[in-house]
């Protein structure tokens, strides 16, 4: 999105909000689906985005940032193509998750929290994601889970989406 385009949902995402708009019975109670629609959209919820979703909801903007503020699953910052969030829970910590952080980190010369200068990776840590049982894991842009990882086995993942170029 360029500097001087205005921010406002594609016809196709206007659509999908025109539909969920129907599964509620308020606007109010479609505001996390809808800040996933804004956040796959523009790639994060800058200021600008959740003012936007704010006047399309007919909400008040300081609602829209205290639910974007509270839940970690929505970005504030701009996040990489590739967002690794490893859990640093418990579970995870006990079965090497430290390693794993460390690995990715040596590997993309990067801190937690922090991206790739070439915007291809984001590496953050991630409260419980119910794997416990399969720890360390981690989770790709909200979508993928890998399990039981090692650093071989989260050092071949990070060479795999490098080399991907869609």
């Amino acid at each position: 999105m360029s500097d001087d385009s205005e921010i406002k949902f594609t016809e196709a995402a206007l659509a999908e909000y025109r539909e969920l708009l129907t599964h509620y019975p308020t606007r109010r109670a479609a505001l996390l689906p809808t800040l996933w629609i804004a956040q796959r959209e523009f790639g994060w919820l800058s200021p600008e985005v959740q003012e936007y979703v704010a006047k399309l909801m007919e909400l008040p903007i300081a609602h829209v940032s205290a639910v974007v503020s509270f839940y970690t699953m929505f970005h504030r910052k701009p996040v990489g193509k590739w967002h690794l969030e490893v859990c640093t829970n418990l579970s995870c910590r006990l079965r090497g998750a430290d390693r794993i952080v460390d690995a990715i980190k040596k590997r993309l010369d990067i801190e937690l929290g922090e991206t790739t200068p070439d915007g291809k990776f984001t590496l953050s840590s991630a409260e419980c994601l119910a794997s416990c049982g399969t720890a360390p894991m981690l989770q790709l842009n909200h979508d993928l889970f890998y399990e039981n990882l090692t650093e071989e086995s989260v050092l071949k993942l990070i060479d795999e989406l490098a080399a991907r170029d869609d």
